[in-house]
C-alpha cells in the first residue's frame, strides 16, 4: 500500500472536485451529460444508507454533471437481490456502477460481468471483489483502533486486565473483520476478551440475543466493557444490559453516529460512536463515479492502493473516520451539520443534555 499524509490527501481531494466540476460544466455532446450511473447500497439496517449516502450521491452526481442520471437499488442485506439488480443495471448499459456490496465473495461474478461490458465497478464503503476500478471508504483499522483506545478510556481502572465482549458485525462484510483487527490490536494485552460473536446483518435483534447469551454465561459482573462495531449493534446490546437489569452500565463502543446512538451517549447508555463524514465519502464516491462513466482514470483522485483477496493495488481513497464522546458531540456532530442541538437534545432529553453541558 503507498501513502499520502492526510493534508496531502485532504488537499488533493479538494483539488480533485474542483476539477470534476470544471469538467462537467463544458457542455456539449457526452461532457454534458446524458449518462446513467447505478448506486446499489447494501441494506437499511444501517440508517446511514437511506438517510445519508443516498441522498448525498445523487444531490452530488447532479452537482458534478447536471445531466447524468442515478438509478438505485438497495438489496435489503440479500445477495442474491443484489446479484439480479446489478444485473439488471449492466443489461441497462449504465456508463458506471457505484457498488457497497453485502457479500463480495456472492456478488464477485457479478463485478466480472460488468467488467466484460465495458462497465466499472467502484467499491463503495466496503471492498468489493473482482476487477473492480477503485474503492473509497474510511480507513476501517483505524475505526477499530478508535473504538478500542476508546473502550479502554471508558474503562478507567477496570481497562488493566478487565473483562471485554465484542460484538463484531456481519462475518461476510469485508469491513467487519477490518475493524475487529484494528480494535484487537489496541485491546490485545489490555484487557481479557471473554466472548466474541458475529452479527449476521449487523442487526440489533441478533446483537441482543448474543448479548444477552454473553451475561447469562458471564454474569454482568464480569463484563467491564463492551466493544460493539457500529450504532444498531450497540442498540442490542444496550437493550440487553438495560433487560438484565445491569447497572451500571458499562462502557459500549459504536459507530456511524446514528442520532439514537448520539442521545444513548447523552444519557450515558452509550460511552461513545465513531463518526465518519458521509459527506466527504460521498463526494468523492460521486467525482470519482462520474470520471469512470466519461472513461477518466482516477490517478488524480486516489491517495494509496488496496489488495482484495482477488485484486492487487486496487487504487483507493481511505478516508480519516473520529471518535465522538458526550464532551465531544458540539465540535463534532454539531459543527459539521450533522445533528442540530434541537434534534438532539428532544424535551425529554433536556436533563441529560443539561448534565453533559449541552446547551441550545
Amino acid at each position: 500500500m503507498r501513502g499520502f499524509s492526510r493534508r496531502g490527501a485532504a488537499w488533493l481531494l479538494a483539488v480533485v472536485l474542483a476539477v470534476s466540476l470544471a469538467g462537467c460544466s463544458d457542455g456539449g455532446g457526452e461532457s454534458g451529460g446524458g449518462l446513467t450511473i447505478g448506486l446499489l447500497l447494501p441494506s437499511r439496517a444501517v440508517p446511514r444508507w437511506e438517510k445519508s449516502d443516498r441522498p448525498l450521491i445523487e444531490k452530488r452526481i447532479k452537482e458534478l454533471c447536471p445531466d447524468c442520471t442515478v438509478v438505485y437499488a438497495n438489496a435489503e442485506n440479500d445477495a442474491a437481490s443484489q446479484r439480479q439488480q446489478m444485473k439488471s443495471m449492466i443489461t441497462r448499459g449504465v456508463a458506471a456502477l457505484i457498488l457497497d456490496v453485502v457479500d463480495p465473495k456472492a456478488l464477485r461474478s457479478s463485478v466480472r460481468a460488468a467488467r466484460r461490458e465495458g462497465i466499472p465497478v467502484l467499491a463503495y464503503d466496503r471492498l468489493a471483489e473482482g476487477p473492480v476500478s477503485g474503492f473509497v471508504s474510511f480507513d476501517g483499522a483505524q475505526v477499530g483502533r478508535l473504538q478500542g483506545r476508546s473502550l479502554l478510556e471508558g474503562m478507567g481502572a477496570k481497562a488493566d486486565g478487565g473483562g471485554v465482549v465484542m460484538m463484531n458485525g456481519d462475518p461476510s462484510s469485508p469491513n467487519a473483520a477490518w475493524y475487529e483487527g484494528g480494535a484487537r490490536s489496541v485491546l490485545r494485552g489490555e484487557v481479557r476478551l471473554l466472548k466474541s460473536y458475529s452479527t449476521l446483518g449487523w442487526r440489533t435483534e441478533n446483537a441482543h440475543d448474543h448479548m444477552s447469551a454473553a451475561i447469562s454465561s458471564l454474569g454482568p459482573g464480569r463484563i467491564d466493557g463492551v466493544l460493539a462495531a457500529n450504532d444498531s449493534i450497540a442498540a442490542g446490546v444496550v437493550s440487553a444490559l438495560k433487560s438484565a437489569r445491569v447497572s451500571p452500565l458499562p462502557p459500549v463502543t459504536g459507530q456511524d453516529a446514528d442520532l439514537d446512538a448520539v442521545q444513548r451517549i447523552v444519557k450515558g447508555e452509550q460511552y461513545m460512536t465513531v463518526y465518519k463524514p458521509f459527506r466527504r465519502e460521498t463526494e468523492a464516491a460521486s467525482a470519482m463515479a462520474v470520471a469512470l462513466a466519461r472513461d477518466g482514470d482516477l490517478d488524480a483522485l486516489v491517495t494509496t492502493t488496496v489488495d482484495s483477496p482477488t485484486n492487487e493495488d486496487v487504487p483507493a481513497l481511505l478516508l480519516t473516520p473520529t471518535a465522538v464522546t458526550r464532551e465531544t458531540i458540539v465540535p463534532t456532530l454539531v459543527r459539521d451539520g450533522v445533528y442540530t442541538l434541537g434534534q438532539i437534545c428532544t424535551p425529554k432529553l433536556r436533563p441529560a443534555c443539561d448534565r453533559a453541558g449541552l446547551t441550545r
